[in-house]
């Protein structure tokens, strides 16, 4: 069972390096290139701990997973309206604070993408019906909007962490 899990997450986590999407107006804009790697403690030739970031090959519950995208304008035009939008991978859970995009306005969804708010605006319905403000927990996906226009050859990265449940 245990071997299954490692696989499934393993499977989860092929589908999140293709799942982002980019808006930018017309495709073939901007490449993007995602990623996801994990934080392990090793012991270095000294024999002290170190924390060092590695693919995520093997992902076992509790782990911290931290996504990333990496983005580059190539053409010679300034692209508006660039839009990222990543799922938080199934069986994943976002940790919160942890979303990070220079120059971009980061939104959340608790409804698997139909809308974006920032957190203290989302809403969920618990079991009986009522009315409960979002946890990071409930998350399904998070969105970068660019608030400027990239220009020509410019480049970066947007990121989050989550943790495997």
């Amino acid at each position: 069972m245990k071997h299954a899990m490692v696989f499934c997450v393993l499977t989860l986590m092929a589908l999140f390096i293709c799942a982002p999407s980019l808006y930018a107006g017309n495709s073939g804009q901007i490449t993007l290139e995602s990623k996801a790697k994990i934080e392990k403690l090793v012991f270095n030739e000294e024999g002290m701990q170190e924390l060092k970031s590695l693919p995520a090959d093997r992902v076992v519950p509790g782990d911290k997973v931290i996504f990333s995208n990496n983005y580059e304008n190539i053409t010679k035009s300034p692209v508006e309206k660039v839009v990222i939008t990543n799922p938080v991978p199934e069986h994943m859970i976002y940790r919160a604070g942890t979303a990070r995009g220079k120059g971009t306005i980061i939104s959340f969804s608790v409804d698997k993408g139909q809308t974006y708010a920032q957190p203290e605006k989302l809403i969920i319905s618990d079991a009986a019906g009522n009315l409960l403000p979002a946890k990071a927990s409930d998350y399904t996906h998070i969105r970068w909007a660019f608030a400027k226009p990239l220009q020509p050859g410019a480049s970066g990265q947007v990121s989050f962490a989550a943790i495997l449940k």
